[in-house]
C-alpha cells in the first residue's frame, strides 16, 4: 500500500499513515557502551526521539532481547522501521543474533577508512567510510533538518559528543581520522546517530539536502 493509499480506508474514511523510524545501534565492546538512537522522519527532517546507553558488560543476547521488546511495542510496532547496526568488529555476531531473533529489516554497516561506499548485492550490508558518516552529521550541523527532543536523558551527552568530535589529519599521509578531543572519551551516541541517519538517507531512498541540528520536539 502506497503512502497516498494509506490515507484512505476502503470506506473512504481518512486514516493516519504509519510513521517512519530509523534505529541506529553502535555495538560496544567490553569497556565501551552500546548505544541506541531512534530517529523519526518528518518530511525532509528527522527528530531524535530516543537515546540510550546499555550497561557496560551487558551480554549481547540480553541487548538483542531489549531491542526485540522495543521493536514490537509502540511506537515502533506499527511503524515503518529500519535497523542500522554497526557491523564492524563485534557487530558481526550481534547482527546474526538480530536476524535469528526475527528483527528486521536490518542493514549492517561496516565502518571503514576507505573512500567509497560498497553495498552487498542484497543491500543488507554496506562498507561505509567513516568520513561519510561524519560528513553527513556535519551537513546536518550546518543546516536545519535535525532536531533532538528536549526531554531525552542523553540529549546533553549527545550534544557534548558532537562538540568534542573532530577530524584529525595525519600530516605524513594526509589521511583523515575521527575521534574526540580527549583520549578515552566515548563516541557511542554520535555513532549510533550517524548509522541511523546514513541508513535513512541511503537505503532505498534518495538523499535530501539537510539544514541543521536543533533542539525541540518530544521524546518517548
Amino acid at each position: 500500500m502506497s503512502r497516498i493509499d494509506a490515507f484512505i480506508k476502503s470506506d473512504g474514511m481518512p486514516v493516519i499513515p504509519p510513521k517512519d523510524f530509523y534505529i541506529g545501534w553502535d555495538v560496544g565492546q567490553a569497556k565501551d557502551y552500546s548505544a541506541l538512537c531512534v530517529l523519526e522522519r518528518r518530511g525532509q527532517r528527522y527528530l531524535v526521539k530516543h537515546l540510550e546507553r546499555r550497561p557496560l558488560d551487558e551480554a549481547y543476547p540480553k541487548q538483542v532481547e531489549h531491542l526485540f521488546g522495543m521493536w514490537f511495542r509502540k511506537p515502533l510496532r506499527e511503524a515503518n522501521k529500519l535497523l542500522a547496526i554497526d557491523y564492524t568488529g563485534v557487530g558481526r555476531p550481534v547482527y546474526d543474533l538480530v536476524l535469528d531473533r526475527g528483527i528486521g529489516p536490518v542493514v549492517g554497516i561496516s565502518i571503514t577508512g576507505g573512500d567509497s561506499v560498497t553495498w552487498q548485492d542484497d543491500r543488507k550490508r554496506a562498507r561505509v567510510p567513516k568520513r561519510d558518516l561524519v560528513s553527513l552529521l556535519q551537513v546536518f550541523a550546518q543546516n536545519n533538518r535535525l532536531k533532538v527532543a528536549q526531554n531525552l536523558k542523553y540529549g546533553p551527552v549527545l550534544a557534548q559528543e558532537l562538540q568534542s568530535f573532530k577530524v584529525k589529519i595525519d600530516s605524513r599521509t594526509a589521511h583523515d581520522s575521527y575521534g574526540s578531543w580527549r583520549e578515552g572519551e566515548h563516541d557511542d551516541l554520535i555513532l549510533s546517530l550517524a548509522c541511523g541517519l546514513w541508513a535513512a538517507e541511503n537505503h532505498n531512498t534518495k538523499p535530501f539536502v539537510f539544514r541543521g541540528i536543533r533542539h525541540g520536539g518530544r521524546g518517548w
